[in-house]
C-alpha cells in the first residue's frame, strides 16, 4: 500500500499540494510578490517534480531537464537575498 503510494507519485503530488499550500500563505499572509515566492519555492517544485518523474518511471532526460529547471529560480532567489544583505 505505501509503495504503491510512492510508485504511483502520489507521494510527490503530496508534497507539491503542501508547497501550493505555502505558497499561498506567504502571498496571503506576508503579502510576498510572486517573484519571491517563485525564488523560495520554485526549485522545490521542480526538484519534486523530477522525483515524481522519476517515481513513475519517466525517462531520464525528463529527470534531467526538471533539475535543470530548479536552477534558474535558485539563482533569483539567491541574487535577491545577497542583494538585501541576508
Amino acid at each position: 500500500m505505501i509503495a504503491d503510494f510512492f510508485a504511483s507519485g502520489h507521494a510527490a503530488d503530496l508534497v507539491l499540494a503542501v508547497l501550493a499550500l505555502e505558497a499561498a500563505w506567504l502571498r496571503l499572509a506576508k503579502g510576498w510578490g510572486f517573484a519571491r515566492i517563485l525564488g523560495l519555492i520554485g526549485p522545490a517544485v521542480f526538484i519534486v517534480l523530477a522525483l515524481r518523474a522519476a517515481l513513475v518511471g519517466a525517462g531520464w532526460e525528463w529527470v534531467a531537464v526538471l533539475l535543470a529547471l530548479s536552477l534558474p529560480p535558485h539563482l533569483m532567489d539567491l541574487r535577491g537575498r545577497l542583494s538585501r544583505g541576508h
